[in-house]
């Protein structure tokens, strides 16, 4: 069974920086896209940033350009989110998302993991 786990969240100031990771483990066979989510309390889950399998081409919501980045290391199965300049608005539930192929299997399955709680707050 193949899960994403995400790490990295927490509480931080406004201006701060933040790090987010998600590793995919178990039996993978290979990795498509991977995204990072997020939803605040009372609104609807929102695309923050998505990154191709190569790594060559990142989308980023208009909120965050210009703060956040993408990034992935296929070696580890991983894909990070660095925010900086952040602010309360910010605050979220962020959740991992990928296609991912399982071994021995012919399909993609889009899976989610469990989300990490970031807080921008003084």
């Amino acid at each position: 069974q193949v899960q994403l786990v995400e790490s990295g969240g927490g509480l931080v100031q406004p201006g701060g920086s933040l790090r987010l990771s998600c590793a995919a483990s178990g039996s993978i066979g290979s990795i498509n896209g991977m995204g990072w989510y997020r939803q605040a309390p009372g609104k609807e889950r929102e695309l923050v940033a998505s990154i191709t399998s190569d790594g060559r081409t990142t989308n980023l919501a208009d909120s965050v350009k210009g703060r956040f980045s993408i990034s992935r290391d296929n070696a580890k199965n991983t894909v990070y989110l660095q925010m900086n300049s952040l602010k309360p608005e910010d605050t979220a539930l962020y959740y991992c998302n990928a296609d991912i192929r399982q071994r021995y299997s012919s399909i993609y399955d889009n899976l989610w993991g469990q989300g990490t709680q970031v807080t921008v707050s003084s």
